[in-house]
């Protein structure tokens, strides 16, 4: 059997590189070495190399997170050179990193979203109109980007602009989110045009923990993860039906994973990762175990669905 040449992407140069690598170990080395010839390409030096090999590569697997690698821009690269790669096309991973926009798109698929506001740097704001709208608690954070780099819990006004300095490290624009409180949840589907919905992880940080920030995401034993999620059977249908609503809503293709909030006997939806993490942590992951989908099968069905969607153009 002919082996399939696989270029692995992990690494690049956002904030989230070190999470990129350690996903691509991981990826690296569940890969079916026996169906797969995969070398590896980090874009923080090997974009020039990526390019001349080309013509080939069979598929790329794209392990990388936050701009550069999961906001479009490397889609773009890869449908210039004619290399299909799993996951969502140029629209779809801009519009999932783009947390404003993809808020409004949930709203008009009907979807709810928890109150938010956008603030642009150097914005003047009203203290009293802000703390009745959203209100406090606050969740704050950078437009762009995931793992909740540079997202803080905001419990006073006095506390908010060192959470706005935080935030606006990352771009010039920043979400102040209504802080729910409630049961976090997250819910995956696999798949371009039938979807599989998988089973509901639910989300719980140590005590410690104000929210699940980047620590509770990455440092093992931060975080318990419980699959399927300890909710009724109305509310995880409800989710399910919510991330594949989401997933078509910001024109995903292969999979996503898209975080959510039971609050008040109900689902909000918060934000969707169109690359979700495949560390020995990672949820996406975890979701396709308990449907019965092994880490090393997962990636063989995510590589048959970047082949079978390799005629996309870039608008999906």
């Amino acid at each position: 059997m002919t082996k399939l040449k696989v270029a692995l992407l992990s690494g690049g140069i956002s904030s989230e590189r070190e999470v990129s690598i350690k996903s691509g170990n991981h990826v690296y080395k569940a890969l079916d070495k026996a169906k797969y010839d995969v070398t590896r390409y980090d874009p923080a030096t090997d974009l020039g190399k990526l390019v001349a090999d080309a013509s080939g590569i069979d598929v790329a697997f794209i392990v990388l997170h936050g701009p550069y690698g999961e906001d479009g821009t490397v889609q773009g690269l890869l449908d210039l050179l004619h290399i299909p790669y799993q996951g969502s096309g140029v629209l779809g991973s801009a519009l999932a990193m783009d947390k404003w926009t993809s808020k409004r798109l949930y709203k008009e698929a009907g979807l709810p979203v928890p109150p938010f506001e956008v603030f642009v740097r150097g914005q003047a704001y009203d203290p009293e109109a802000l703390a009745s709208k959203p209100g406090f608690p606050l969740v704050v954070k950078p437009r762009y980007g995931g793992s909740s780099i540079g997202t803080s819990m905001v419990q006073t006004l006095q506390q908010l602009p060192e959470a706005l300095d935080r935030a606006f490290e990352y771009g010039p624009h920043v979400i102040l989110e209504a802080y729910l409180k409630g049961t976090e949840i997250t819910g995956g589907v696999l798949g371009n045009d039938d979807l599989q919905l998988l089973p509901i992880v639910e989300i719980i940080p140590e005590s410690g923990y104000t929210f699940f920030d980047y620590e509770a995401k990455y440092r093992e034993g931060a975080t318990r993860e419980i699959c399927p999620a300890r909710i009724n059977e109305t509310l995880s249908g409800l989710a399910q039906s919510f991330a594949a609503t989401a997933h078509r809503a910001l024109c995903c293709r292969g999979y996503s994973r898209t975080d959510m909030i039971v609050h008040d006997e109900t689902v909000c939806v918060l934000e969707t990762n169109t690359i979700p993490g495949m560390t020995p942590v990672s949820l996406f992951p975890l979701a396709a175990k308990t449907a019965g989908i092994s880490f090393s099968q997962l990636l063989d069905r995510l590589i048959e669905l970047a082949l079978e969607d390799r005629h996309r153009g870039s608008n999906q």
